[in-house]
């Protein structure tokens, strides 16, 4: 349930510290040319009347759920075919890599240990989902020859934003340290959906990341603070600054970034605007508007063999090889 408009969690758009941190943040990202003062503004307070929107019109417009209906069945359908893959890795799956719970590792080897590793990070704007979810995402790269994993994290309110992204580099330690002995020794491309998106932004610079996959992220966090999202997350001043990574220098390691045209506007700008960030500084990597998909379907272009998602990642693969 999306919460009402008098919820205390979200401080309100008439603190003249919000909208500044707003304000500044559109402005230095239209006054470097890397969005328009339009688009600037659209992904830092969308919608365009963030300053006057009512609460239930900030909750909606990161509210991915609540925009495509079904979307809840299209994730138990997920979980149903995940199952199948991973009862077929009984031997690699479930493998802690820290002391918490959800601090597991799925492993999907491929016949030759040292092909291209597809690492993908969940979504649930960091507090919902698994890595049980979206197992089956992954068959069109093992079909391709790659290996992937998915590794769990601890979801908030029991962890931080910054806990969850030191949780996603620790697993990359353990991958890098462990994999060989699981068959996993290829070069590492970490993918990511949704909140996953920006965990895998957030992990590009890890040393044993080559390359990544970034789908439907969220690469700015300052509005996420006005809405029913921050209930469990609680951002700080200090998160928004050093973990958006519209606010950090661009890691030096090719990019895709990839978004759906039917997506909510906030999440496309989000796309959009780090892609235009990121090029502004040559740093490669393709932006791939999937046409007519929503935030759920844009998984039809990585889940088959043949889908523009999975083709872009067994480009990435081929060049890292060569």
């Amino acid at each position: 349930m999306v919460p009402g408009a008098g919820s205390r969690y979200v401080r309100s758009m008439t603190d003249p510290n919000r909208r500044r941190l707003l304000a500044t943040s559109a402005s230095a990202l239209a006054a470097a040319g890397l969005a328009t003062d339009v688009s600037a503004h659209a992904l830092t307070a969308a919608p365009d009347n963030w300053m006057t929107a009512s609460q239930g019109e900030r909750d909606s417009a990161y509210n991915n759920s609540t925009a495509v209906p079904g979307s809840a069945g299209i994730v138990e359908g997920w979980t149903t075919d995940s199952a199948r893959l991973r009862a077929q890795h009984a031997g690699t799956i479930d493998l802690a890599y820290g002391p918490r719970p959800r601090n597991k590792w799925d492993l999907f080897p491929a016949s030759d240990r040292m092909a291209p590793c597809l690492v993908h990070v969940h979504g649930g704007y960091w507090q919902a989902r698994s890595r049980e979810n979206f197992s089956c995402m992954m068959e069109g790269v093992l079909a391709a020859g790659f290996a992937a994993a998915m590794p769990g994290y601890t979801l908030a309110p029991d962890a931080t934003l910054t806990e969850i992204v030191a949780e996603v580099h620790r697993a990359l330690d353990w991958l890098a340290a462990e994999g060989p002995a699981h068959g996993i020794a290829g070069p590492i491309i970490l993918s990511g959906w949704s909140a996953g998106g920006h965990l895998c932004a957030a992990g590009l610079g890890h040393p044993s990341v080559r390359a990544g996959l970034a789908m439907s992220g969220i690469y700015e966090l300052g509005p996420l603070r006005d809405t029913y999202l921050n209930a469990k997350l609680h951002l700080s001043d200090g998160e928004i600054a050093t973990l958006s990574p519209l606010r950090l220098p661009p890691v030096d390691k090719p990019l895709v970034l990839a978004y759906g045209t039917a997506e909510l506007p906030a999440l496309v700008e989000n796309s959009r605007t780090f892609h235009a960030y990121r090029s502004a500084r040559h740093q490669a990597g393709a932006l791939i508007p999937a046409p007519r998909a929503n935030h759920f379907t844009i998984y039809d272009h990585l889940r088959p063999s043949d889908g523009v998602l999975t083709r872009a990642v067994v480009e990435l693969g081929r060049t890292l090889r060569a």
